[in-house]
């Protein structure tokens, strides 16, 4: 099969794809070339009743509970398309800040519904991209041909919608995400036509073992690297240096050598950490010196590129001296120790604390094979065979995913055992979040906020909300 592209956005209940939902999704096939394949997907996805959505994501989207259960698919049904139809072999699967967000709800919902939650990515010649850094790199290198928006004060965005605007692409609705898939379309279509070398090498990047290849400790050398950490003012693009192996596997600590190193080489390890963990409090005041190193994952699909790639005009509209890089490289290469000491400053960070919620488990392990063949099991049967189904699970993180799954999905098939078990857990869940939830409807009330919006959160609640005993 030949490759395509699958662009897609998802529309959710708000920011947590642990503990919120999908509540639309959408995506429009392509082939390499940018031209549509079959028709688009555009679903509403049923908000489970245990779900409390955050007023603000529904206020952004104008899609209501209410809405997604009259015309939406079960989380199951949801997962069985995206199988079946989305995340075929050979898939480039794209999005627009994808990486970060989209594919973590796409992630976690597979969890939840006993599928593997990886394998749509990588399998079977499947790949992701995300578009977001593609146009910070492109705004930074090679702007030629493109309307850049910036914000009232100046300062460049690139929000996707106002890419749209400033371009004149269709985008007929913003935060719909069909809508937006088509000006993510328009957009990847604008930079492949004005910039093709740089759309196809950054293409070619989306590969873990590319940017591994280019951002490698075994040969290291500068980079260019563009990234929402950095500083706006230069485009969000710096020149990097690869110190270190990261304290997560996958990843490499890179120093931005705009900086001066100096302040730093002769720090301990307990000093770095106190820069890395400091408060907002701490790193707004006039005296703090953040260290200029950030964690780069190679399976990200980071914007990276080559120092080559600098000609004069972009290291003058990037305020790139290849001197000072040059000077603080040579200071670096001066302390070959500083790299271990920022990891080990690294590692001093906060451990990871698994919640209790079997739902924030994704990344407690991995599945193991034995029980890969009982997840089938689970997606492929009915309500009624559920029902007498008991899978001696392995992992007992499935077991209890198993209970919620059924009460979702399939709630009839509950046992008097199971269904109290359910009910305790959503009363537990809606009483701690439904007092800050109901401030923030009344907030927006003041505000002037739509009415009907609010008032179906409030009947939302209101019919969600467990009886009392």
């Amino acid at each position: 099969m030949s490759q395509t592209y699958f662009f897609y956005d998802l529309e959710t209940s708000g920011l947590s794809a642990r503990d919120d939902r999908i509540m639309q999704f959408a995506g429009i096939r392509t082939d390499m070339n940018l031209q549509p394949v079959g028709k688009p997907i555009n679903v509403m996805v049923k908000l489970s009743d245990d779900i409390l959505p955050s007023p603000d994501a529904i206020v952004v989207t104008g899609i209501t509970p209410q809405e997604t259960l009259a015309d939406g698919l079960s989380e199951r049904e949801l997962c069985q398309l995206l199988n079946t139809e989305v995340f075929t072999p050979n898939t480039i699967t794209v999005g627009f800040n994808s990486v970060r967000f989209d594919d973590e709800f796409i992630r976690h919902t597979l969890w939840r519904n006993f599928y593997d939650p990886y394998e749509w990515a990588w399998s079977e010649g499947r790949s992701r991209w995300d578009m977001l850094d593609v146009v910070r790199l492109t705004r930074a290198l090679r702007p030629e041909g493109i309307e850049w928006p910036v914000d009232g004060t100046g300062k460049a965005v690139n929000k996707l919608e106002l890419l749209a605007k400033e371009n004149k692409l269709i985008h007929t609705k913003a935060h719909d995400a069909l809508s937006d898939v088509e000006a993510l379309i328009g957009v990847a279509n604008l930079i492949k036509t004005k910039q093709p070398k740089l759309y196809e090498y950054l293409l070619t990047m989306r590969s873990k073992k590319s940017v591994a290849h280019l951002v490698s400790l075994d040969d290291s050398k500068p980079f260019v690297y563009a990234s929402g950490r950095y500083d706006v003012a230069y485009e969000k693009t710096t020149v990097a240096f690869p110190i270190a192996p990261g304290a997560k596997p996958g990843s490499v600590l890179v120093y931005d050598l705009r900086h001066d190193p100096k302040p730093f080489l002769d720090a301990s390890p307990k000093a770095l950490h106190a820069l890395l963990s400091a408060d907002r409090e701490a790193r707004v005041q006039d005296d703090f010196v953040p260290l200029p190193v950030k964690e780069l994952s190679y399976n990200k699909c980071p914007a990276v590129a080559p120092v080559g790639v600098l000609d004069d005009d972009s290291k003058k509209r990037l305020s790139i001296d290849m001197n000072v890089i040059q000077a603080n490289l040579t200071q670096l290469s001066q302390n070959p120790t500083f790299g271990s000491v920022v990891r080990e400053a690294y590692e001093m960070r906060e451990p990871y604390v698994s919640n209790s919620d079997v739902e924030h488990k994704l990344y407690d392990g991995f599945i193991e094979a034995k029980d890969k063949g009982r997840m089938s099991v689970v997606r492929e049967s009915n309500g009624a065979q559920l029902a007498d189904f008991n899978p001696d699970f392995s992992d007992e993180r499935l077991t209890e995913l198993l209970l919620r799954y059924k009460a979702r999905q399939f709630p009839e098939t509950l046992s008097e055992a199971e269904y109290e078990l359910w009910q305790t857990y959503k009363k537990q869940k809606i009483t701690a979040q439904l007092p800050n939830y109901l401030a923030r409807l009344q907030k927006l009330a003041a505000s002037g906020t739509d009415s009907y919006l609010l008032e179906e959160l409030q009947l939302w609640a209101e019919s969600i909300i467990p009886e009392e005993d």
